[in-house]
């Protein structure tokens, strides 16, 4: 069944949850969505042997409205938007893997990302590295509307912290992405599990890392990138169409991101 968003992205699409599909608008673009199954994600888990929804989550990479898409693939900039099935992984809730963005040959450096959430709750857990030593912790509240952004270099994993409802969400990207799995895998997931538990959200230290204590906290006003709080993030790029391009070129604002508060 169609499905309205909670959050309005500033293109024409709907969802049906239930078949975990996009249905794209006429003057919209986007591809079948790239399903992930629960058999596929389960070396990632806690309990591999856990049961859930046998669509974990969609994907549908390079979305937009069709009058931009020549000057998206220009700008090296592409939006992708993702859906997670409702419910929970055994005592854990809907998430993603957790990966660092790959160095990408465009720019020679790895790349942020910003995320908008369009309907459900999400948090986007991120921490400075994946090595032993990580940094700082944070684990990003949102809501729909809420903008969050990602440095580069940094390892993060998106979670559904409501397994009551699905959850649904855009972001940009670079185009020519990529994802590095090595030091995540080898610590064994991130830093924090997410854990359900007495009806809400908690978190587990991984011991495999030192790291510093969780901040978990709502996101902040990126008011020295030029976003737009409560602002579709596409329509941001309609009325300025260089203000995401240090998503494609991180290194243009290298001092941003020094001490970077998500």
């Amino acid at each position: 069944m169609k499905e309205t968003l909670s959050f309005d992205p500033g293109f024409a699409i709907e969802v049906d949850f239930e078949k975990m599909v996009y249905h794209y608008g006429q003057d919209t673009f986007g591809p079948i969505v790239e399903r992930r199954m629960l058999d596929s994600i389960r070396p990632s888990l806690m309990d591999p042997t856990c049961t859930g929804p046998d669509v974990v989550y969609a994907i549908a990479m390079d979305v937009g409205q069709t009058k931009d898409r020549e000057e998206l693939i220009r700008r090296n900039l592409l939006y992708g938007t993702v859906l997670y099935a409702k419910g929970r992984l055994g005592d854990e809730p809907i998430r993603s893997q957790g990966h660092i963005h790959a160095v990408s040959a465009s720019c020679n450096e790895s790349t942020p990302e910003v995320y908008e959430i369009w309907s459900g709750k999400a948090v986007i857990y991120m921490q400075e590295s994946a090595k032993d030593r990580c940094g700082r912790c944070f684990a990003v509240e949102g809501l729909p509307g809420d903008i969050i952004l990602v440095p580069p270099g940094w390892a993060h994993a998106t979670i559904s912290a409501d397994p009551d409802q699905p959850l649904a969400f855009g972001a940009w990207c670079v185009r020519d992405y990529g994802f590095d799995y090595k030091d995540v895998r080898s610590h064994r997931g991130l830093a924090y599990f997410p854990i359900l538990a007495d009806g809400r959200l908690q978190w587990r230290h991984n011991p495999a890392y030192d790291a510093e204590p969780l901040i978990v906290k709502r996101p902040r006003v990126y008011s020295e990138f030029g976003i737009e709080p409560s602002v579709a993030i596409y329509r941001q790029y309609e009325k300025e169409h260089d203000r995401f391009m240090f998503v494609v070129k991180p290194s243009n604002v290298k001092e941003k991101w020094e001490d970077f508060i998500p």
